[in-house]
């Protein structure tokens, strides 16, 4: 099958980088995309509009580069599309949870016409034609609690919880898409399914049990749910817990625990530090006592001892220094807003992190509000003036700027879509 991919040039802040090459699930989305079609396509090419697809009648997919589909949803998507024999396209249900709660915010691509939510992804079994047919897809999602609020300070909220899919599918067009694809439609929905299994497989059952039996170990600790890639170096002392994927050259301290999570390649992890539900990228270093909770690191960053990063995205290269605080919780009963189009919207989440861009330096002690955005280049530290960070930081008001004349300017590697 032949697959077309529409490309995208939008720039998302505060990375100032196209969707298509940003990190999720450790690796770049236009190859996440690669990985997950290869079983369906060997053929494959760009372009601008549907307008500029080759006119001949070949079995094609195509779908913007700036979409995050799983797995299980494409093997299903395509199975049911091959069986209809017809041109389609993805469509999804008004009432689905994990669309409405998370996909709808913020975006631009998932959208109603009539009864349905559509999106940029189609399939053609005879080439491109002008009349397609919704194909309704159902995310199938699990209900799970993360986060509860004690009456005493809010009798809105309570206990919070996530509609997990478990087929999942977004359009990332803000930086909460990456985290909604890293964490909640990506490691947390792994857990997801891994749990339905359990429900319904008694074989699962007994082969995890027996596993754990062989290897005297907890049965979430075990090699069927904690895959270890290959020179690591783990601590006997550290906690892993399924599912997770460890990669290649990996080390792990003392005394760490990592649960439900994703570590890439040559990643050092030093003692005592926690991550859960988060997604680490390759060549990062964590000191001892590094926090992440549901936050998400690409390539080549450090964060320093005592740091903790809730709900956060964190761009590549980014450096942040010891004990900075990251807050997610809003303490006013309303939902968390963000900047999206050049004015603030909602989130529709009540807890959130933020967002660091790519090539980024921040000194230690800061605290950082919820859902602000530090763009790429910036150079960051503590003062008197600056020590909580309660708006966007933008390039202009990087401190590297400050410094006096003839010193060497931190240099800018992602420019904004109106300076490239």
């Amino acid at each position: 099958m032949r697959k077309v991919i529409l490309h995208t040039a939008r720039k998302i802040p505060p990375f100032n980088e196209p969707a298509r090459d940003l990190s999720v699930l450790a690796k770049p989305l236009w190859l996440h995309q690669r990985d997950v079609l290869a079983p369906y396509t060997d053929d494959e090419y760009e372009v601008n509009s549907l307008n500029e697809v080759k006119d001949d009648r070949v079995k094609t997919l195509v779908y913007r580069d700036n979409l995050f589909f799983d797995q299980p949803f494409i093997d299903e998507f395509i199975a049911r599309a091959e069986k209809l024999g017809k041109a389609c396209r993805v469509a999804f249900e008004p009432d689905d949870p994990a669309i409405t709660h998370y996909a709808l915010y913020l975006q631009r691509g998932i959208r109603r016409e009539g009864n349905y939510y559509v999106a940029d992804l189609w399939y053609y079994p005879y080439g491109i034609e002008p009349v397609v047919r919704p194909l309704v897809m159902h995310t199938e999602p699990r209900e799970v609690g993360f986060y509860h609020v004690p009456t005493h300070m809010s009798n809105v909220y309570g206990d919070l919880v996530y509609y997990l899919p478990t087929k999942a599918f977004l359009s990332i067009e803000h930086w909460l898409h990456v985290l909604h694809a890293n964490v909640l439609f990506g490691v947390f929905s792994m857990g997801a399914r891994f749990e339905r299994q359990l429900e319904s497989d008694v074989k699962l059952n007994l082969k995890l049990l027996w596993r754990a039996m062989m290897e005297r170990r907890q049965v979430l600790t075990t090699s069927s749910l904690v895959k270890i890639g290959k020179n690591c170096d783990i601590d006997p002392t550290a906690i892993i817990q399924g599912p997770a994927i460890i990669g290649n050259n990996v080390t792990i301290g003392a005394g760490s625990v990592i649960t439900n999570s994703i570590i890439g390649d040559n990643v050092n992890i030093s003692q005592g530090v926690q991550v859960m539900l988060s997604v680490v990228g390759n060549g990062t270093f964590l000191p001892f006592r590094a926090a992440l909770f549901e936050t998400v690191l690409m390539e080549n960053c450090l964060v320093a001892q005592n740091t903790c990063l809730q709900m956060c995205v964190v761009g590549r290269d980014t450096f942040i220094g010891a004990g900075n605080t990251f807050t997610d919780f809003n303490l006013i009963p309303k939902p968390i807003r963000a900047h999206f189009g050049g004015k603030l919207e909602e989130t529709g989440l009540t807890v959130l992190g933020g967002a660091v861009g790519h090539h980024v330096r921040i000194g230690s002690g800061m605290i950082i509000f919820p859902a602000r955005m530090i763009e790429s280049d910036v150079i960051l530290f503590a003062s008197p003036e600056r020590r909580v960070i309660a708006k966007n930081v933008y390039y202009e008001d990087s401190d590297h700027l400050k410094l006096p004349n003839g010193a060497a300017l931190h240099e800018r590697l992602y420019p904004r879509e109106d300076e490239s």
